[in-house]
């Protein structure tokens, strides 16, 4: 089986951080988010991967040829056109074989072993409070997709889709996308993935779904910070320190360095960062970033960034300096 991951969007959401890091860089519970997908796909026993690039698309060639062996085939997509529009960008990397989704900004705590005997495509999907930013699905009365609505203004289902999908007719897909590209046919000025999968259901594939509820977004600086926590609850890396106080759940690099400081709960310190004179809890300290003399609470601190005074909450970029007197 084949995984695809388009990890083009520019994230503009997550900016500062975002000017000099693609998204999925962007270290949260001590690795990339892009590491935590690839991690958990290779533990599902899925080695072929196809990640679809775009901005800053070099960065994230490196960091994947540097840490990963697995069979990985690099697409750049020239244009921000849509979901639809990356995955179809990528259709030259795949046939007639079975095809997994996974949308790069997002890092999910679900099963995929269903894709061994899934004997339809099917499509991971989760209740949400307001449908109206997804996508979202139609169940019949034997619970199989009937029909598949793109971020609907009036919902008549709050079962969105949650970026998992896994594809048992590419060959068809492609087929649909193509349709899609050459009638220039787009919704929100975009070609959309759920407008293919709803042509193929049209066509006569038949779908079906999982629900998945450990599904967290990555795309704003509140959420990669409550993932972050999320992710730290399963898997705590605390260390010790002579002269400071570790408070469990966090994540701290061995070669991170901690002074004089109290760190944690709910804090990643990445690797080669420093910690000194600070409180810090419920924050993200990026690789080979420096605090000092400071008390942060919910923050972001970007690689190689320096902070030094008396603040409460911080979202600061890479290779920025901020020094409070």
């Amino acid at each position: 089986m084949r995984a695809i991951i388009p990890v083009a969007g520019v994230g503009t959401r997550l900016r500062p951080h975002t000017y000099t890091l693609p998204k999925v860089l962007l270290n949260v519970a001590g690795k990339p988010i892009l590491a935590h997908i690839l991690d958990a796909l290779i533990r599902q026993d899925i080695s072929k991967c196809t990640i679809v690039t775009g901005y800053m698309g070099k960065l994230v060639q490196e960091y994947v040829l540097a840490n990963y062996k697995i069979d990985i085939t690099f697409v750049p997509q020239r244009e921000s056109l849509g979901l639809g529009h990356a995955i179809w960008t990528a259709r030259e990397t795949f046939d007639d074989e079975p095809l997994m989704i996974i949308l790069g900004d997002t890092i999910f705590d679900a099963d995929l072993t269903f894709s061994k005997k899934a004997k339809t495509s099917t499509i991971g999907v989760k209740e949400v409070e307001d449908p109206r930013r997804f996508g979202v699905v139609l169940l019949d009365n034997k619970g199989m997709i009937k029909k598949f609505v793109e971020k609907p203004e009036q919902p008549t289902s709050n079962l969105a889709i949650v970026g998992i999908y896994y594809i048992s007719n590419p060959m068809l897909l492609k087929s649909c996308l193509e349709h899609l590209i050459n009638n220039d046919i787009r919704t929100r000025e975009e070609y959309q993935l759920t407008d293919a999968l709803q042509l193929m259901l049209e066509r006569g594939e038949k779908f079906n779904t999982f629900n998945v509820e450990g599904w967290y977004d990555c795309g704003k600086p509140e959420t990669l910070l409550a993932t972050n926590r999320y992710l730290l609850e399963k898997s705590s890396k605390p260390r010790k320190f002579k002269n400071a106080v570790i408070i469990p759940p966090v994540f701290i690099a061995d070669d991170a360095i901690i002074r004089r400081s109290v760190v944690g709960p709910f804090a990643t310190v990445a690797s080669g960062a420093v910690v000194e004179d600070s409180l810090v809890r419920d924050s993200i300290i990026s690789d080979g970033a420096r605090v000092s003399s400071s008390l942060l609470k919910k923050s972001i601190i970007g690689n190689n960034a320096i902070v030094k005074g008396h603040f409460n909450k911080f979202n600061v970029g890479n290779s920025s300096e901020i020094n409070y007197q």
